[in-house]
């Protein structure tokens, strides 16, 4: 006798998703919010800060949903939970929704860690640059590096009160009502950092357009070699799954 469709899927989706429950949700940011996933399944996950994982959001069961793109915080073997934090940037979007309505005891589905925006070893010195979406990768990373190691970057966001705690300090600049996609306020901080002479790693992430502005002016103007700059354009006006 064959399966039902929904059932074959609903196996699939099983073997490919790690289920967890939210034990804790905490703002960190006036529109960020921590959100701690825990349970059994979590035990001895494989992740390199700077990962990501894609949570299954909406649908009947583990039917009809979508999958959106979060990176992690931290992540805690030991106990059994990782960190996520989510930006909530207003509207009915799926992503957004989730991150306002999670709240503890709700079961959550996402894939294992995953991606290749991580620290490269033996860089001179690390240079991140990015605006909200990306401030969350951005703290795994620096947490993980050693504290001998060289840091600089530029974080932006859309207020004063808007910037997610760092482990270590970045430069904060603020849009102030500027648009977010092709920003011109990055890119001018990024150009007025005092680096070390010659290049590091960049670490480049947050809206598409803008990531390749700043990219270019590591290139063009700086002199880097582009295969030292790694990029990770997680959204941009009217386009999804960059991720």
């Amino acid at each position: 006798m064959t399966a039902p469709m929904g059932s074959v899927a609903r196996r699939l989706l099983n073997r490919v998703l790690v289920r967890g429950e939210v034990i804790e949700v905490e703002e960190v940011a006036p529109r960020m919010r921590r959100i701690r996933i825990g349970g059994e399944a979590l035990a001895g996950l494989a992740w390199t800060p700077g990962q990501h994982v894609r949570v299954f959001i909406g649908g009947e069961g583990l039917l009809g949903g979508v999958l959106r793109t979060y990176s992690l915080w931290s992540y805690d073997p030991a106990w059994e939970a990782l960190d996520l934090v989510g930006l909530d940037h207003g509207g009915d979007a799926p992503g957004a929704a989730w991150v306002r309505g999670a709240a503890p005891g709700q079961e959550v589905a996402f894939t294992r860690p995953e991606g290749g925006f991580v620290l490269r070893d033996g860089a001179r010195y690390h240079l991140f640059a990015g605006e909200e979406t990306a401030a969350v990768a951005f703290g795994a990373m620096l947490r993980a590096l050693p504290p001998e190691a060289p840091a600089y970057g530029v974080v932006e966001a859309e207020g004063p009160g808007d910037h997610l705690v760092l482990p270590r300090e970045l430069t904060q600049v603020c849009r102030d009502g500027a648009p977010a996609a092709g920003s011109r306020v990055l890119v001018e901080a990024v150009r007025k950092l005092d680096l070390p002479g010659g290049p590091g790693v960049a670490y480049l992430a947050g809206e598409a357009r803008t990531i390749q502005a700043v990219r270019a002016h590591l290139v063009k103007e700086r002199g880097w070699n582009r295969r030292d700059v790694v990029t990770k354009p997680f959204w941009t006006p009217g386009r999804r799954g960059l991720d």
